[in-house]
């Protein structure tokens, strides 16, 4: 994430080229040629002592005799050479460099010899970049590309020589297109900061093959998501595949649901790829996931409501009124609404009208096939003229599909110069409308607000010891009745063991679909133990189960007082009949770290294809998220009408699941099979658990920072008052919503340097779903009136290099004087320094005296700048004095 040098690569003054030729053919020849014919205003400085000048542009002999440092300078020659030019850069202050080529064995001394001289690295094995705004080439492609306003990335130089030949074509322009190549240095979250701030760029796609950094990756995705659509596409879905491109082998879902969580959206392969591009540059705001389709062939609409129905998109129902409206314009008004094949171009334009109209369509897809009565090229002229004169315009979402290959390409080049996405087939159409619908789902979830479930609770310390004892037991694997304590520890309950005496003979017993019944005697008071030992019974009713609870209780000889015990145990477990078999599974991916799965039980996965997957940390709306995706999807089926699934239960079960796997390191694996779900009841029959020794930081196996927990911190107000310092929640929106609501507007006035009348759901969403790796917010809540209430918020928002913060503090109005926003502001310091910031920066207004006073008090520089308007605060980070 680090924007430092990155100037010098992305927006260079000056450019080198080292290993200039003039051999046609050769890196450096082609290099000179790209960054003349690009326009590049700059100097450009061609190094070679075998010519006095290439390309009509005087060479210098190496790189200690160029005039001036450049920014930026780009290696051809031999690869072999790399170490020995790279050091000469240093020396001669470059700051960034692509290199072109360089074998494996290269790659650390590379990356050492540019950390020692602070140079930026593009690649190696990179195809070079392209800015059109700036005119910059510098680049192997042979195909210019014109200005535009989609930014790619790409880790494959194949795949970027494709999409620049395809946009080429469909004369798209881009604002950046970077190959990374083996991503040495700069990888896909440095370009993502950038990117998510150049005021050029509206829309972001990705190709990948890896990660060298789950963590930061998902971080710096999560923060340009919130401004700007991202698509992926990632290829190496398959273990072949994966093998092929020397990638860490994982799963695939893991990257789905990795995505998912950053707001981005996944095309998975070419075709979704060139019709996401082709969204991407025209799409607006999609208001709803109510599609109309309009067609004049019931074939082309068919494939489209196929596509439609296997996306699990969702149709427009018109209203009878709106019906009868279109009746006069096709003869079986409906959706898909055929106008048939003699359809002219004045009934699609009466059509069109009626329906842009409505409001009960959110998106309008218009499907032509190849019609003597309505010309293509014609047809789409009227409509776009007609589309443009229409009040709703700019709120309708509109594609277009003109069928066919020859008539049609005048038609669709022509909606695609008056910004309207246009494609070749009506699956493609479909395709791409649900790319739009999908992106929309994961920015509502990445903004909605979660809810926070009662009564769950967790004993971590009681966790951390069991698990402990275990592994100085030198036990690594834990099976149902030996993890039962852990899991009780995080409200997790297996079936009970029940005590039937004082002889303290302990029985368990399992119940599953088909009844199981698993009996385990521990006690040496009862004959014959050795004979029942693990009994395994397989029963269908429950007059089995009892007849089987009544000989194995006459067999171990316990009286009939301990018979009822065990008959009521046993006889409990056959009134579970209904009741659905699930499984969660937790295991290590290599890229992501910890996954939780769901899916059916009582088989075994295929994971990619059976199960769902999410990254933990999870709370209660993320876990729903993941329920209702196992249920649309088919992973999970529900089985009883009578006993439908409790989505909010097994919400519950996922989140404590997530809340174990997050405190204790030591777990590797988690396997609950079955999680049996009756009701609203849900018992883990058969669990195993596999644990390690674990050393260092618990949370850097995570590719989500969680909840930091130990920045909580009880605190006494000057009136004797409690209240709790911690970290802000997504759950918090509610309290901060009623928390702002108490602040006068002078003090909001001077907190956002304007006059603030409502902050929407947007707002606040981002204020409280914050990325603990780049941002923190504390809180401080009190009890009142049997709820929590918000009564200080301070708030540090760092920069990408971890280097400096921006800080703010804001106080209930009506609560001054408590010492609470000094308390705030001095955690948010221990917290910055502790966290490596080397400075918290600041800036308020000359009218708010409250703040400057408490800054210096606090040893913050303050700087009054009148003309301005503003007073800056800054404090240095360094460890305090004794």
């Amino acid at each position: 994430m680090s924007q430092r040098g990155l100037e010098g690569l992305l927006k260079p003054a000056s450019i080198a080229v080292i290993g200039a030729s003039t051999r046609s053919g050769r890196a450096g020849y082609l290099m000179m040629r790209n960054l003349l014919a690009g326009g590049f205003s700059g100097p450009i400085l061609p190094v070679t002592p075998k010519y006095k000048a290439v390309c009509g542009v005087l060479a210098w002999r190496d790189i200690a005799s160029l005039p001036l440092s450049p920014d930026l300078a780009v290696i051809c020659t031999h690869a072999d050479r790399n170490l020995e030019l790279l050091n000469a850069l240093g020396e001669r202050g470059c700051k960034a460099c692509i290199i072109l080529s360089a074998p494996e064995s290269q790659l650390d001394a590379l990356k050492k010899c540019a950390s020692a001289w602070q140079i930026r690295l593009l690649g190696p094995n990179s195809l070079g970049l392209l800015a059109p705004w700036q005119g910059l080439n510098a680049s192997f492609s042979p195909v210019p590309i014109a200005r535009g306003k989609l930014a790619f990335i790409s880790q494959s130089a194949a795949v970027s020589n494709t999409i620049l030949d395809w946009a080429q074509q469909r004369q798209l322009g881009f604002s950046w297109f970077i190959a990374l190549g083996d991503s040495l240095d700069i990888d896909v979250d440095d370009l993502l900061d950038f990117l998510a701030r150049d005021g050029k760029t509206s829309a972001i796609l990705l190709y990948l093959e890896h990660l060298s950094d789950a963590r930061r990756f998902v971080s710096a995705a999560r923060s340009a998501a919130r401004n700007k659509p991202i698509l992926v596409i990632k290829s190496g879905r398959s273990p072949q595949a994966q093998r092929l491109l020397k990638t860490h082998a994982g799963l695939d879902a893991a990257w789905d649901a990795a995505i998912q969580r950053a707001g981005l959206l996944r095309v998975h392969d070419t075709h979704e790829l060139f019709s996401a591009v082709e969204t991407l540059s025209y799409m607006r705001p999609l208001r709803g996931e109510r599609l109309m389709i309009v067609s004049n062939g019931a074939a082309p609409a068919a494939l489209a409501l196929d596509q439609l129905d296997a996306r699990n998109g969702k149709l427009a129902t018109l209203s009878d009124e709106m019906l009868a409206t279109l009746l006069p314009a096709a003869a079986d008004a409906g959706n898909p609404l055929d106008l048939k094949d003699d359809a002219t171009v004045e009934r699609y334009l009466q059509t069109v009208s009626r329906l842009m109209d409505s409001q009960e369509i959110d998106a309008l897809l218009i499907i032509h096939a190849p019609s003597a009565v309505a010309p293509a090229t014609e047809t789409a002229r009227q409509l776009i003229e007609a589309i443009a004169q229409h009040p709703r315009a700019r709120q309708m979402t509109l594609l277009t599909n003109w069928c066919g290959e020859f008539s049609s390409q005048e038609a669709r080049r022509l909606f695609s110069d008056a910004g309207i996405p246009t494609y070749r087939t009506p699956e493609g159409a479909v395709t791409a409308f649900m790319h739009m619908v999908e992106y929309r789902r994961n920015q509502k979830q990445l903004r909605e607000t979660p809810a926070l479930p009662v009564n769950l609770t967790a004993n971590t310390t009681d966790a951390h010891r069991l698990i402990q004892q275990a592994l100085d037991e030198g036990a690594n694997r834990l099976d149902t009745h030996e993890v039962q304590d852990i899991l009780r520890a995080y409200g997790l309950n297996t079936l009970p063991t029940w005590i039937a005496s004082d002889s303290a003979e302990a029985v368990h017993i399992a119940g599953q679909t088909g009844y199981p019944v698993a009996l385990k005697l521990r006690s040496p008071d009862i004959p014959h133990k050795s004979d029942v030992q693990g009994v395994m019974l397989y029963l269908r009713t429950a007059s089995e189960v009892q007849q089987a609870a009544d000989a194995i209780i006459d067999r171990v000889r316990l009286t009939w007082p301990q018979a009822r015990v065990h008959g009521l145990l046993v006889q409990s477990m056959a009134n579970r009949a209904g009741a659905q078999e699930l499984r969660v599974l937790v295991e290590q991916d290599p890229v992501f770290g910890p996954v939780i799965l769901l899916g059916e039980g009582g088989i075994e996965w295929q994971t990619d294809r059976q199960a769902v997957v999410a990254l933990p940390p999870l709370n209660m709306t993320l876990a729903r998220y993941l329920v209702i995706q196992a249920l649309k999807s088919g992973k999970i089926r529900s089985r009883s009408a009578q006993q439908p699934l409790d989505v909010t239960g097994i919400s519950e079960v996922l989140v404590r699941v997530s809340n174990l796997i997050v405190d204790c390191p030591q777990i590797v694996r988690l396997d609950i099979h079955p999680l049996l779900a009756a009701g609203s009841e849900f018992s883990l029959l058969d669990v195993n658990m596999q644990l390690a020794a674990f050393s260092g930081e618990a949370e850097s196996r995570l590719a989500i920072r969680p909840y930091p927990h130990a920045l909580e911190e009880r605190i006494t107000l000057k009136n004797g008052e409690r209240c709790l310092f911690r970290p802000i929640l997504p759950e918090d929106e509610p309290l901060l919503r009623a928390f702002i609501a108490q602040v006068t507007k002078e003090d909001l006035y001077y907190r956002y340097f304007s006059e603030i009348n409502e902050f929407t759901h947007e707002d606040l969403a981002n204020m409280t779903q914050i990325d603990y790796d780049r941002e923190m917010a504390l809180v401080a809540v009190r009890p009142f009136q049997g709820a929590d209430e918000i009564i200080g918020v301070t708030r540090a928002i760092s920069d990408a290099d971890n280097i400096d913060a921006e800080f703010s503090v804001l106080v209930r109005s009506d609560l001054k004087g408590l010492g609470l926003g000094r308390r705030l502001l001095e955690k948010m310091i221990d917290y910055t320094r502790q966290h490596g910031l080397n400075q918290l920066n600041g800036i308020t207004m000359p009218g708010n005296r409250g703040m400057i006073t408490l800054a210096r008090k606090l040893g913050f520089a303050v700087d009054v700048q009148l003309e301005d308007g503003i007073v800056t605060l800054s404090l240095p980070l360094s460890a305090p004095a004794e």
